[in-house]
């Protein structure tokens, strides 16, 4: 089994900057960490799901364009971690963040992912 908790979520102004985190836990997780991607979606009230970035335990990246050259995935494999660095934010990035963890190497559709946290809010307004 994998547990996946995210942090890190709050009241940004627009052009502001925060990081959400994702704490990965459990025995499956622990001996394979290096098989997991994970990936970061969001659902905005009213909206689909959609996805965010993923990162592979090679540290590969994938973006979606919306968000492409203003957030970051990372990932502490020692620390069972993955970050999302959220730079020059909109309101339209309002949303609930989730973390996914998924044996897919570099998934983007939430189908593949199995495994899903509980999600963090993130608003975007002055």
């Amino acid at each position: 089994q994998v547990q996946l908790v995210e942090s890190g979520g709050g009241l940004v102004q627009p052009g502001g900057s925060l990081r959400v985190s994702c704490a990965a836990s459990g025995r499956t997780f622990r001996l394979y960490t290096m098989d997991y991607t994970m990936g970061w979606f969001r659902q905005a009230p009213g909206k689909e799901r959609e996805y965010v970035a993923a990162i592979t335990g090679g540290l590969s990246t994938n973006y979606a364009d919306s968000v492409k050259g203003r957030f970051t995935i990372s990932r502490d494999n020692a620390k069972n971690t993955v970050y999302l660095q959220m730079n020059s934010l909109k309101p339209e990035d309002t949303a609930v963040y989730y973390c996914a963890a998924t044996l897919s190497y570099l998934a983007t559709k939430e189908s593949e992912y199995n495994y899903w946290g509980q999600g963090t809010q993130v608003t975007v307004s002055s």
